[in-house]
């Protein structure tokens, strides 16, 4: 990358930024999941998640490489910057497992909703800034991950009851499949009516955010 980024490298790649890479950020992490969901799944499709998620990897090593070149008082970092960012940031929320002196008061058999609550807990002192129960859940999410990432935040704020009431004309779904039938069912009928499903949730997701 750095070879393809200077002088007598490709045309293409030197004029790239940050900008107009993340149509490319998306593209690749939409193949990785299909990589991933394919039928036979990663064992049958070794080839294609390999490939798929190097692709996704050249992503992080391009983003680096832009902004490498800029100075560091003008926001610019390397791919070292980035590696040793998210190395502190495992070790800084696992103390049980790298802090020698750390007395994991959990235990050996700690539920996930335990382990989950102090995770919750050290991403709260790392970024005090986020006081609402909302904030984090990134706005560009697709409208039914938003809403889901939405439902799930309201709930451990305790804002949404972990088995909301039934109304007499939804019946629960029993499981994936059937769930997914009537979500697709829904889609069906507003899109026959000329609605956008897309912004349609993502609309009612941000309500209920302005709401809870």
């Amino acid at each position: 990358m750095d070879q393809l980024r200077s002088p007598g490298g490709c045309t293409w790649d030197a004029r790239q930024t940050h900008e107009s890479l993340l149509k490319y950020l998306i593209e690749e992490s939409y193949e990785v999941i299909e990589a991933v969901e394919a039928p036979g799944g990663p064992r049958a499709h070794r080839e294609e998640l390999v490939e798929e998620l190097g692709d996704l990897l050249l992503q992080v090593v391009f983003h680096a490489r832009v902004a490498q070149e800029r100075s560091p008082e003008d926001g610019g970092f390397t791919v070292a910057d980035v590696l040793e960012a998210i190395t502190a940031k495992l070790v800084r929320r696992h103390p049980q497992v790298f802090a020698q002196d750390y007395q994991d008061t959990l235990g050996t058999e700690a539920s996930n909703a335990a382990l989950h609550s102090r995770w919750e807990e050290l991403k709260k002192q790392e970024k005090p800034e986020r006081s609402g129960p909302f904030d984090g859940v990134p706005p560009g999410l697709p409208a039914l991950q938003y809403a889901d990432k939405v439902l799930s935040k309201a709930r451990r704020h305790g804002l949404e009851p972990a088995a909301p009431a039934v109304s007499d004309d939804v019946v629960p779904a029993a499981d994936e499949e059937e769930l997914g039938q009537q979500l697709f069912e829904l889609v069906r009928h507003g899109s026959a009516a000329g609605l956008d499903a897309e912004r349609a949730l993502r609309a009612a997701a941000r309500r209920y955010t302005e709401q809870a």
